[in-house]
């Protein structure tokens, strides 16, 4: 088990020392400082398990060092230290985020218990994070139709391959957040972060900072090191969603540091390295953005090494039945409730019914099923309204119907030969030519 790190931040020196050699004589790693700015500093560098920190101090205060510390590093648990019995400052304390607050003089024994059930919580909450994301990772591969089949291959040929970008495409809803967690736990780098950023949500002046990070004083008001998303990621995945919004001078930005796996925080000298696997996703068509010059065409290019496109539910032929289920269960699970059972004029109803928000929006309906029928059977008539009075698609022409029959079939072959597209011409009995136009002619990627 690894030892548990504890970064001390007090004034008083003498106790501070002789709060350390008492912590390491427990079997604890120890750092100490003795001011609040420092203290920002080395809990941003070192990321210690647990923060002891104490109230009254000389210049930035604990309470203000708390303020900031639940912003930069909001999953490190603070004990705060006061030798004052201020029942105030234990309630500002804790409603400002600290995990707990021990009054001075304390007993040394009953710190370390407190601190031991601290870390146990930790890594309990540490442990539920990592199974969440392994059950996350496979909530949209549930389903056996020829589109999630090649994409699975898709995704164990990319994990072989150890490849440190992939950019990932499709509408909106159709999993890209599931499939980029399921690449990271089923990456070398597992057991490191998988750190999300959202691009759409931060403006052009906090995105250079939150990814790249930046030294003490390179920007108004921060007072002491951040790092960025890229260095935090280190050895794990960096997943950038909505890579579009991005704006160019952070592109090119991030294009060196894809070429390079260097960086440098704002206002820093030297470069700094990570070995970071970056999946970027977007919705919208980059080439388009290209020509429109929103889209750095060099990034384009280097992020498109590993595109891998993520089927629509409409085209994924007999999961939705599976999905359906899968989520009933899980969410009566999670309610502690019975789970909802779908009669068969629903069940046919949804099957036909064109998903326009595909998994999430799935999704979302048997959670809302669950929350206002648990353990009922669903009818037509406790369907929302957005989805019992949508115009279902359309039965198929023998045309149409011909069509899909073929493009299953192209597609079973691309899933038996592992997408190449040499062998699956030779399985089919055309040339490599002819199954290029025909993927062409039935929207094959």
């Amino acid at each position: 088990m690894k030892t548990v790190s504890i970064l001390i931040v007090d004034d008083e020196i003498n106790l501070t020392r002789s709060l350390a050699f008492a912590l390491r004589q427990a079997g604890m790693d120890c750092l100490e400082t003795h001011s609040g700015q420092t203290g920002c500093a080395l809990a941003v560098e070192k990321r210690p398990d647990i923060i002891l920190l104490d109230i009254r101090m000389p210049g930035m205060t604990g309470l203000e060092v708390l303020q900031w510390l639940r912003q930069e590093v909001p999953d490190i648990p603070v004990v705060m230290m006061s030798a004052h019995d201020d029942t105030q400052d234990a309630v500002t304390a804790m409603k400002t985020g600290a995990e707990d607050y021990i009054a001075k003089p304390f007993d040394v024994d009953e710190l370390i218990l407190l601190i031991r059930e601290i870390d146990a919580k930790r890594r309990v909450q540490s442990e539920v994070r990592y199974l969440r994301d392994r059950q996350i990772a496979n909530d949209d591969f549930i389903g056996n139709s020829a589109a999630i089949r090649l994409l699975k291959s898709e995704l164990a040929a990319i994990a072989e391959s150890k490849a440190k970008t992939m950019l990932l495409l499709g509408e909106t809803g159709v999993g890209k957040g599931v499939v980029a967690r399921n690449i990271h736990v089923k990456s070398l780098g597992a057991d490191r972060p998988f750190v999300e950023v959202n691009c759409a949500t931060l403006s052009e002046n906090q995105i250079e900072a939150e990814l790249f990070g930046a030294e003490k004083g390179a920007l108004p008001g921060l007072v002491a090191t951040r790092k960025g998303l890229i260095e935090i990621a280190d050895g794990g995945t960096l997943f950038l969603d909505e890579v579009a919004e991005l704006p160019l001078n952070v592109q090119a930005s991030l294009l060196n540091f894809l070429e390079t796996r260097s960086f440098r925080r704002l206002g820093m000298p030297r470069d700094l390295f990570s070995d970071a696997c970056v999946i970027a996703t977007t919705n919208r068509d980059l080439n388009k953005e290209v020509e429109a010059g929103h889209f750095r065409h060099d990034l384009f290019f280097r992020l498109n090494v590993v595109p891998v496109r993520l089927p629509a539910l409409k085209d994924r032929e007999g999961d939705v039945g599976l999905l359906l289920q899968h989520f009933a269960m899980r969410f009566a699970e999670q309610a502690g409730v019975k789970p909802i059972s779908i009669s068969k004029p629903v069940s046919s109803y949804l099957r036909s019914y064109p998903w326009p928000g595909n998994v999430r929006e799935l999704k979302n309906l048997i959670e809302r099923l669950t929350i206002l029928h648990a353990g009922q059977t669903i009818t037509i008539e406790q369907l929302p309204p957005e989805i019992r009075d949508a115009e279902l698609n359309e039965p198929l022409s023998i045309e149409d119907s011909m069509q899909a029959v073929e493009r299953q079939l192209v597609l079973d072959a691309l899933h038996k030969s592992g997408g190449k597209k040499g062998r699956t011409a030779d399985q089919l009995g055309i040339s490599r030519h002819a199954l290029k136009r025909k993927m062409q002619r039935l929207g094959i990627a």
